[in-house]
């Protein structure tokens, strides 16, 4: 008999046998994948061209290298029937409530794009409805079985549940399922671990893995075993020093305990670094410009648009997570920063927001928030919702926002409108086309503080450099050249005023 899936070899057209082999595992492969995620971006629609500048740490985080001396495959594939890539297959469970249905279905495609971004194939995801999730397998032991079913059909490895699960559900879910069951929180962490480039990021990242992993320790076997004490131990201490000894899970325990003391004071460490040089910012009272918003809004891109920075842009949900502070230059001469930071996502783990409270400190501090939104996202009001409900435990409600929407390209006229309804002083832009963006930049100069003190002076001509430093920390009015100097009406700070006061008018 033969298979309908493999190319047949003519005398006109030979088929080369590596299509042969790779369209007999095609047709092995009948397996129900699990529809496309939301949360990403249509491949059709990504572009990084010359606005995101040298795209190096992308290309460097896809590029291969060689080895030479390493392969073991058989030179001749003809004579194995196929070679398939090993990845970690997962199916998604979720439980929601009467009425918010619309949410989880939402909320699941997400997760399916965090486990994509994690390096998994989604095959099937289901989701359940009841009160409360079921305090012993979250889903209740009868879905359970229907999971373990499912599980089994479609071939899956790992079980991913939509929330954070306590070390008890996962247990009796692992124990029903017989697959490894891991929640959301934990795919988030994945993320951040394999995307931490800094050795800030990389110290936060660990804190927040550790913190999440410390209540969640589990033991058995030797796990429980007790030091043992009297001559026997190591100290050999003899009569009267027989006691019960330290169980491994309890050490395990100290260890993380003292390995977090010693990350909270290395992030600790890092601080003073950054404090100055926010300090030498406000010094020079250059304002600044906080780019928050979603996980895959565009907030790097938008970031290269603006100031041609090159920072990593790539189709991924938390593809950076340290905060860039790149130079810009208002119409009026004016000096700022803009800081492209850290994305949020719903139900983004406490652990996290913790760790990383001083990279969220640029938003807090900041003068000006651009709150970006992706416009084609199905949900963008759960999107500003998530993001300002962040903002709010850091501190950073009170900052003046700019609520923009990004993708404009990928936005319909109605859909327009309901944005437009929901955010009513809001902007359109895109970073892939440029549409919106002169007209962001003119709110964001217009949203920058002026500087305290309105000053007229007649600078003389051989005192450029107060006239320069007018230029790039002042707001400048009007200016004329008289025959006695530079007649300058601007906004300037403290300081300056105090070094134009000899020539004021």
């Amino acid at each position: 008999m033969t298979d309908t899936t493999t190319p047949q070899s003519t005398d006109e057209t030979p088929v080369d046998p590596v299509d042969r082999v790779l369209a007999h595992a095609d047709g092995r492969s009948g397996v129900r994948v699990f529809g496309a995620a939301q949360a990403l971006q249509d491949a059709s629609t990504v572009a990084y061209g010359d606005v995101d500048g040298e795209q190096w740490d992308r290309e460097e985080r896809a590029a291969l290298r060689r080895v030479a001396g390493l392969s073991t495959e058989l030179e001749d594939v003809t004579e194995v029937e196929y070679r398939q890539l090993r990845l970690e297959n997962v199916v998604l469970v979720g439980v929601y409530a009467q009425g918010s249905q619309d949410d989880a279905e939402n909320s699941l495609r997400e997760l399916a794009a965090l486990a994509e971004t994690a390096g998994a194939v989604v095959l099937d995801g289901v989701l359940q409805r009841r009160p409360h999730p079921d305090p012993a397998t979250y889903i209740g032991r009868g879905k359970a079985a229907e999971l373990r079913d499912l599980v089994a059909a479609v071939g899956a490895d790992t079980v991913v549940a939509d929330t954070e699960l306590a070390s008890s559900q996962r247990r009796a879910l692992e124990d029903v399922v017989k697959v490894k069951v891991i929640d959301r929180t934990t795919v988030i962490l994945d993320i951040f671990s394999q995307h931490a480039k800094s050795r800030e990021g990389k110290a936060q990242v660990e804190l927040a893995q550790l913190e999440y992993l410390l209540p969640r320790l589990r033991g058995w076997g030797e796990s429980m075993s007790r030091q043992a004490g009297g001559q026997v131990g190591a100290g050999g201490a003899g009569m009267g020093s027989r006691g019960p000894g330290e169980t491994k899970i309890e050490l395990d325990r100290r260890r993380i305990r003292t390995r977090m003391a010693q990350l909270r004071r290395q992030i600790r460490d890092f601080a003073p670094a950054r404090e100055a040089k926010r300090a030498e910012r406000k010094r020079h009272t250059i304002p600044s410009v906080a780019i928050a918003g979603y996980t895959n809004a565009g907030k790097s891109s938008l970031l290269n648009r603006l100031t041609s920075a090159g920072v990593l842009v790539e189709n991924a949900l938390f593809a950076t997570l340290d905060a860039t502070v790149r130079r810009a230059q208002a119409s009026d001469g004016r000096i700022y920063t803009l800081t492209d930071t850290v994305g949020f996502v719903r139900n983004l783990p406490h652990q996290l927001v913790e760790a990383f409270r001083s990279t969220l400190e640029e938003v807090a501090d900041a003068d000006v928030i651009v709150h970006v939104v992706d416009g084609s996202h199905p949900d963008p009001a759960a999107q500003l919702a998530t993001v300002r409900d962040v903002m709010a435990d850091v501190g950073a409600r009170s900052v003046r926002e700019l609520v923009v929407f990004n993708k404009a390209d990928l936005i319909d006229p109605d859909t327009r409108l309901v944005l437009r309804g929901l955010e009513p002083d809001s902007l359109f832009v895109s970073s892939r086309t440029g549409e919106g963006i002169a007209e962001l930049r003119a709110a964001v100069e217009a949203a920058l503080p002026l500087p305290a003190v309105e000053v007229r002076a007649l600078v003389p001509y051989d005192r450029g450099d107060l006239v320069n430093a007018v230029h790039e920390s002042g707001h400048i009015v009007s200016t004329a050249h008289e025959e006695g100097g530079t007649a300058v009406h601007a906004h300037v700070d403290a300081r300056l005023a105090a070094e134009l006061s000899p020539y004021l008018v």
